[in-house]
C-alpha cells in the first residue's frame, strides 16, 4: 500500500485522502462522542424548549435546533471522511526519504530557527502542533527528500528556504 501512496505523492496532488492511524482514531472518538453524548443532550434540550409554547420566539428552541444542525453536519462529514480515507498504518519501505506521516526537523535558513513538523492529511492538520498538510506547498516540497536537502517555498510575500536536519516515522 505504501508504494501506491509514494507514487501518488510524487505526482502534483494526492487523488486519495490519507490519514494516520492516530488521526483515524481521533475522528472515530469525535464521531462516537457526538453521536452518543452531545447529540442526545441537545435533542433533550430542544424537546424541553419545545414544550414552552411559541417556538418562533423561543431562544432556547432556536439555538438548540441550530446546534443540532451543526452536530448533524459534523456527523455527516465525519462519517463520510471515515468511509473514504485510506488509513496509513505502516512505515514506508524506503525510510531514507520523507513521505506521509514523517516527523521532519527543519531549519529555516532565513532566520536560522529550527522546528519539527509532521506531514499529515487534511483532517489532521494542526498549526499549534506543526502538523502540516502533506498537500501544502511545504508538504509537497518535502516528499521524497532526505537529510541535508534544501527546499524553497515561494509565496506572494516571500521566499523561504528550509534545510532538512532529520526525519523519522
Amino acid at each position: 500500500m505504501f508504494s501506491e501512496i509514494i507514487n501518488e505523492m510524487k505526482s502534483s496532488k494526492l487523488k486519495k485522502k490519507y490519514i494516520t492511524s492516530e488521526g483515524a482514531i481521533k475522528l472515530k472518538k469525535e464521531l462516537t462522542f457526538l453521536w452518543s453524548t452531545e447529540r442526545p443532550k441537545i435533542v433533550d434540550a430542544v424537546h424541553e424548549a419545545a414544550k414552552n409554547g411559541d417556538r418562533s420566539e423561543n431562544g432556547d428552541y432556536i439555538y438548540g435546533k441550530r446546534k443540532l444542525r451543526e452536530i448533524d453536519r459534523r456527523l455527516k462529514y465525519l462519517t463520510n471522511q471515515l468511509s473514504v480515507v485510506n488509513i496509513v498504518r505502516d512505515k514506508p519501505n524506503d525510510v531514507n526519504c520523507i513521505y506521509f506521516s514523517a516527523f521532519v526537523e527543519l531549519e529555516n535558513l532565513n532566520n536560522k530557527k529550527t522546528f519539527v513538523c509532521r506531514l499529515v492529511g487534511i483532517d489532521e492538520t494542526n498549526i499549534a502542533e506543526n502538523w502540516i498538510n502533506v498537500d501544502s506547498p511545504l508538504g509537497k516540497s518535502l516528499i521524497g527528500r532526505s537529510c541535508s536537502d534544501v527546499v524553497k517555498i515561494k509565496t506572494k510575500i516571500a521566499e523561504t528556504e528550509y534545510k532538512v536536519i532529520n526525519f523519522w516515522y
